[in-house]
């Protein structure tokens, strides 16, 4: 059996080499590496409209529906994608072309559109979101609220190469 002497010099050196590795750990960027695609939700694609018109707001506002648009795989930020809105609001039904809207995403991979009251639809409160502008594959969610009285709701894409 080895008897292991620790000393002041021994341990030192020790705490050193544990400081210098974690260090470089610490200081090399973090990427999100396997990020699986987000799947199309089941009733997502409901009143799907192609080619919705970007727009700064649909109807007259009040909520906001916000999220995120990134790369499977690295986690990357996407920029300037299309991200398709609707729902059933204070407004109008899915059905109706003016409860229908797209926004782009900005430099972080960010969206944000404003539009009317979401409120319940068949018992539940809910919106739709479609990504489908073609450099990745189509993506259909539909993110239910967790109260009606809620006055936004997130949704957020991890979107495939097409």
């Amino acid at each position: 059996m080895a008897i292991i002497l620790l000393n002041r010099r021994r341990l030192l050196a020790a705490g050193a080499s544990v400081v210098a590795t974690g260090a470089s750990v610490l200081l090399s960027p973090v990427r999100a590496q396997g990020l699986a695609p987000t799947g199309s939700m089941p009733g997502g694609s409901n009143n799907y409209r192609a080619g919705a018109a970007i727009v700064d707001r649909i109807g007259r506002g009040g909520f906001w529906m916000t999220g995120t648009v990134r790369r499977a795989g690295d986690g990357v930020p996407l920029s300037g994608q299309r991200i398709q809105i609707w729902a059933h609001t204070t407004e109008g039904y899915e059905q109706d072309p003016h409860s229908h809207g797209a926004t782009l995403t900005d430099a972080n991979g960010a969206f944000r559109l404003e539009m009317p009251q979401i409120v319940p639809a068949f018992g539940q409160p809910h919106g739709h979101l479609a990504y489908d502008s073609g450099n990745f594959k189509t993506v259909f969610l539909r993110p239910v609220m967790k109260s009606a009285k809620d006055t936004s709701l997130e949704a957020h894409f991890v979107l495939q190469p097409a």
